[in-house]
């Protein structure tokens, strides 16, 4: 599924983000900018170790907050570490959107036309899909609309259920 906003495409695949040829792909990560499991643990292990030694020189981002590193040996040309909420922390939908309007502003300050999020904090984290869907598609959007260089964003959804949760949530937001 695929919509324009401002002439950037917002697209939902379903697949590994690592495995997309994009400008960037988004990691969604810990604060300590440690590659563990999930979408960090396949960056890690597709990407080899200099993302990681990258990270350790960044070596902490804060909530809401996103960095940049090269992508070693993905077929991306970057990786932006973006770091959402764990629930139960309070305020994870801003946080969520911080993290969110942050790799979108990190993309356009290093001249990225074309990025990939997962579903940044319904893995080990534990935000539900739902509110993750509508908090992220809608910053995107209100992102977009305000003006945008990026050419393409790409909302890369590991399995059917989110995909589908995703997917309506788009249509949701973009049927008036």
């Amino acid at each position: 599924m695929q919509v324009s906003i401002n002439d950037t495409l917002i697209i939902l695949v379903k697949g590994d983000i690592t495995d997309l040829g994009v400008d960037a792909i988004v990691n969604a990560a810990n604060s300590a900018l440690q590659l563990g499991a999930g979408v960090a643990g396949a960056i890690q292990d597709k990407g080899g170790p200099t993302i990681q030694e990258e990270c350790n020189r960044i070596g902490h981002c804060d909530v809401g907050s996103a960095a940049i590193t090269r992508a070693g040996n993905l077929k991306s040309k970057f990786v932006i570490h973006a770091v959402g909420p764990l629930m139960g922390t309070g305020n994870e939908d801003r946080k969520l959107t911080d993290a969110t309007m942050s790799v979108l502003e990190v993309a356009e300050v290093n001249n990225i036309r074309s990025l990939a999020f997962p579903a940044i904090s319904t893995g080990v984290f534990g935000f539900p899909k739902d509110r993750c869907a509508k908090v992220m598609l809608s910053s995107t959007i209100a992102y977009l609309r305000s003006g945008s260089e990026l050419d393409r964003v790409f909302f890369c959804l590991f399995d059917d259920d989110t995909y589908s949760i995703f997917e309506d949530e788009l249509n949701r937001l973009t049927s008036d």
